[in-house]
């Protein structure tokens, strides 16, 4: 590493440190020094391409340990030497909050690092202003009555009675009151009032639109990142920004480094990034809707330009043939749902190992073919008419009218691509000695009796989109998480992400003194989930034994929703007056109200699920019990989790051993982390789940915990 960068970061750390009038923590300093190693080692050429291998490093940081500013520290200063963006990837948006509002301006205040940072969001986050303006404008002296009938019956509008509402936005827009962001609104607006404001990359004209230079939201956001040395983004948005093929939303991948962090859920987030559905009725309903209306749009757009009437002509056949084939398919597919029990969830037919009967392969890789023809006519309308509104292109088509037009055929463009990608999955053949496309079939109950079928494929792991779209291009990355390790090892992060078996990996372990601190119980209440009906009793008896007391902190974590009401309505009324379960609030508010309760010194109790295993930070008094029902393995009905498992079965696997305890031992680590968030926390984890003594699994499962005391009856 070059000196100077040395001493820069070194003494950023001290003045940080000095500032907060703290002392250094062994485990992020070690940090510090591993990434901005690694990021320092990476070779380039003159051009700034990245030449070498080793440009990735994995590290589990205990809680506690500070890794949010290690990483800072060890990236920054490097970046802006070498002229790279620095990309904050979380997977939540507390996370995101903190960088923004504590977290970064705590490091530009303490240290004497100068660097600029921004909020990457996607466009449908901020209002387009042409979009505004368009649905407060009642003076047009022709309504196209075509037009807003076919917009009625394909995008559910709001009702006029939102229109004062419009006009205060557009008023707070003008005045500088309101920076467009949908986020930053004081006020909630319903999701079909925001659908009519805002656009996608299909539907805008960039720089053809009148309020491109300074009046678009969204492009000033994206002006102001790309003027940023840090961006913070989601993993949602890096993966989006990939499938596009990279620098379309965020700068390049060969120009970054990525941070990533609770960067386990990043399997996960590109798994359901690249997966895909199709609804049958709802994509028969606008394929006819497009075919009903065809001969209005073709005398509307056709007449003065015959590009647009030779394309709106090419859409007749595909059109023809998709509505017949769809049917067609629907009669037969419906026959595999049709025995499955109707109950409040939807009803699931999974082909094993994703392969799908010869009938439906040859209708998908037909379907193929029609909704790329589809597509391809659509992209070139859709591109027609944006040429139309290019005062610099010598269309022969109004430009006003291409303007009406091009939002609503964009939207069918999109769904014609969302509707392609789902076939393509279903007509690829999976490659041998690969792991294979889970594919499923949804039956859905909806309003009044009516049904529909939706068939879904989805990869069972992202490790080689990762490799592929990921860690080939960036310039360098960092994964981090207090919990990347899977009894005690790397394997499953390394199998899940796609890195090589060669990628540094690093543990740094939490600083907290956890045997002083808390219990790690498994009391004698506990016992097997699998007595559904005495394991509900059990939970019972242990809170209104333990948890019955003026001064409960609690948080108990289920994994069935069902069990939780049930436990719920079986809580004495004592209890159940002390008791909010996540269904009662959002997340937030749930939270909220329990930090109220508490600081009232009343007692307190969540009923939670999955969501409320990680990512909370209630410190101190707000939390001292945790409560597990039970060990938390995935469904075993999940298609995608089936498939794999299949799979791993068929190579000579185990997939129980292999998938579901090392996926298990993160999701208990992570439930157990609720508890201690801060050197003076203290508090008790209970286990009311026996199998972590009696299963051959339970004594890995054990020994990967934080190091509680243990009592285990």
């Amino acid at each position: 590493m070059k000196a100077q960068w040395q001493a820069l970061i070194q003494q950023a750390y001290r003045d940080f440190l000095a500032g907060r009038g703290a002392k250094a923590r062994r485990g992020q300093a070690h940090m510090i020094a591993d990434i901005a190693k690694s990021f320092a080692a990476i070779k380039e050429d003159e051009e700034g391409k990245r030449t070498s291998q080793q440009q990735l490093i994995a590290i589990e940081a205990g809680t506690g340990t500070g890794k949010t500013l290690a990483y800072l520290l060890a990236t920054l200063p490097i970046a802006q030497a070498r002229e790279k963006k620095l990309v904050l990837a979380t997977a939540t948006i507390a996370l995101q909050e903190q960088l923004l509002l504590r977290d970064l301006p705590d490091l530009a205040k303490l240290t004497n690092l100068t660097f600029s940072y921004a909020l990457a969001k996607g466009r449908g986050r901020y209002v387009c202003t042409a979009q505004l303006i368009k649905a407060l404008d009642k003076s047009q002296p022709e309504e196209d009555a075509t037009l807003d009938l076919f917009q009625a019956e394909l995008v559910k509008q709001a009702s006029g009675s939102g229109q004062d509402q419009l006009e205060k936005l557009a008023e707070n827009l003008s005045s500088g009151a309101w920076d467009g962001d949908r986020d930053s609104l004081k006020e909630n607006l319903p999701n079909e009032v925001w659908e009519r404001l805002t656009t996608d990359h299909q539907r805008c004209t960039n720089r053809r639109c009148p309020h491109f230079t300074g009046a678009c939201p969204f492009f000033n956001a994206r002006r102001a990142m790309e003027q940023s040395d840090i961006i913070v983004a989601n993993h949602d948005l890096v993966l989006a920004d990939l499938a596009l093929g990279g620098g379309v939303i965020l700068p390049s991948p060969e120009q970054t480094y990525y941070v990533f962090d609770e960067a386990h859920h990043l399997p996960d987030k590109a798994i359901n990034h690249f997966a895909a559905s199709f609804r049958f009725n709802t994509a028969l309903s606008w394929l006819r809707l497009l075919k009903k209306f065809q001969p209005e749009v073709l005398k509307k757009l056709g007449a003065s330009s015959p590009s647009a009437a030779r394309l709106l002509n090419q859409l007749v056949a595909p059109l023809e043939i998709l509505e017949r084939d769809l049917g067609a398919l629907y009669g037969q597919l419906y026959e595999q749902v049709e025995h499955l029990p109707r109950d409040s969830r939807p009803a699931v037919h999974r082909w094993p190992n994703g392969v799908l009967p010869p009938n439906l392969l040859a209708f998908s890789e037909a379907l193929v073919i029609h909704f790329a023809t589809l597509c391809r006519v659509l992209e070139s309308l859709v591109n027609l008419l944006k040429e139309a509104q290019d005062p610099e292109k010598n269309s022969s088509l109004d430009a006003d009218l291409a303007g009406e037009w091009q939002p609503l055929l964009a939207v069918l463009h999109t769904r014609a691509q969302s509707a392609h990608q789902l076939w393509m999955l279903c007509a690829q053949q999976d490659p041998p000695n690969q792991a294979p496309l889970a594919r499923w079939l949804v039956r859905h109950s909806l309003n009044e009796g009516d049904e529909d079928l939706e068939l879904c494929a989805s990869p069972v792991t992202a490790a080689g989109d990762l490799a592929y779209r990921l860690w080939s291009r960036c310039f360098g990355a960092t994964l981090t998480s207090a919990t990347l390790t899977a009894l005690g090892k790397f394997d499953r992060l390394k199998q899940r992400a796609g890195l090589s078996a060669d990628a540094v990996c690093k543990t740094y372990p939490s600083p907290f003194n956890y045997p002083e601190l808390g219990v790690f119980e498994v009391p004698k209440q506990a016992c097997d989930p699998s007595q559904a009906e005495a394991h509900t009793d059990a939970i019972l008896d242990y809170m209104q034994e333990y948890l019955d007391h003026p001064e409960a902190s609690a948080l108990v974590l289920f994994s069935s929703r069902r069990q939780m009401n049930e436990v719920y309505d079986g809580l004495a009324s004592q209890l159940r007056k002390i008791t909010l379960t996540q269904d009662m609030l959002s997340k937030n508010r749930l939270i909220e109200k329990h930090r109220q309760r508490i600081d009232e010194e009343k007692p307190s109790i969540i009923f939670g699920l999955a969501s409320l295993a990680e990512g909370i930070d209630m410190p101190g008094k707000y939390l001292t019990h945790v409560v597990i029902v039970r060990l938390p393995f995935s469904t075993p009905d999940d298609p995608v989790d089936a498939t794999l498992a299949e799979w791993i079965e068929a190579s000579g696997g185990n997939p129980f051993m292999q998938i579901s305890v090392p996926d298990a031992s993160i999701r208990l680590v992570q439930a157990c982390g609720r508890l201690i968030r801060t050197e003076q926390d203290i508090g008790r984890v209970t286990l009311l789940d026996r199998r972590i003594l009696t299963k051959r699994y339970g004594s890995q499962l054990l020994n990967s915990l934080p190091p509680f005391r243990r009592e285990l009856h």
